[in-house]
């Protein structure tokens, strides 16, 4: 991790905790003492915290949005990123996969890219990235473009059965014993339409999401084949999928 990677991983930990002591970034960032109070030094002249004795506060900043250009500005980065890997590799060449939205769907097709896999999305972010950086297969799903979350949507339920997958690859804002659950309707609408038509369901999703349960239901467990997460995800939750069949992956 970068020190710039560091210092935004800081804040969400601040953004999320309210505070944090010096002996909390020695051990969530394995960093020396030294290298822990030069970080609060810098990151309180740039007034994104507020130094106390032996640690730090949170300032009421907004915090700004992760982009495609700007992905390490996404919360939960360093886990995101191992979900990511793990997820890549599930993928064996040859397959054709479905990446929906999200920054870990933006930081998966980072793994696959290169790699003899066709991707599937509606993600047009994602698909640019691929194909600016030359990527074999890309396959964008036609629709109307949907400006706010940047993807297109299919105005008719049979364009769906034109894609295929052999794996579909989705996030949501919560996943409980229940199932995964979304927030934005339209685009887990659209989602939806293409559960019939790929051969498995991996959701990824950070830990601080398992227990949570927000929106709409999108799928239910026993839709689900594998479920890739941190560690520190909510361990009963993890027993109660796995009890169902789900595969869980931490990491």
């Amino acid at each position: 991790m970068t020190e710039s990677q560091r210092h935004h991983a800081i804040i969400d930990f601040l953004q999320r905790q309210g505070q944090l002591t010096v002996s909390d970034l020695i051990v969530n960032f394995d960093i020396s003492p030294a290298t822990a109070r030069r970080d609060i030094n810098k990151l309180n002249e740039l007034g994104k915290l507020r130094k106390v004795r032996n640690g730090a506060e949170a300032v009421n900043l907004p915090r700004p949005a992760w982009t495609p250009f700007n992905i390490y500005q996404a919360q939960n980065l360093d886990e995101k990123m191992r979900i990511a890997q793990a997820a890549a590799a599930l993928c064996n060449p040859s397959e054709s996969v479905v990446i929906n939205c999200g920054s870990t769907a933006f930081l998966l097709e980072r793994e696959i890219v290169g790699r003899d896999i066709q991707v599937i999305t509606n993600y047009l972010p994602l698909a640019n990235f691929l194909i600016e950086q030359e990527h074999e297969s890309v396959v964008i799903m036609g629709g109307q473009y949907n400006k706010s979350q940047s993807i297109t949507l299919a105005p008719q339920e049979g364009d769906a059965s034109l894609y295929a997958g052999h794996w579909m690859f989705t996030s949501g804002k919560g996943l409980t014993p229940e199932g995964l659950y979304k927030t934005d309707m339209l685009t887990a609408m659209a989602e939806q339409k293409m559960l019939s038509y790929v051969g498995k369901l991996a959701v990824v999703v950070d830990s601080s999401k398992v227990g949570q349960r927000a929106g709409m239901l999108f799928s239910r467990a026993d839709q689900i084949d594998v479920v890739i997460t941190g560690k520190q995800a909510d361990a009963t939750i993890v027993e109660q999928l796995r009890a169902q069949g789900v595969e869980v992956i931490l990491v």
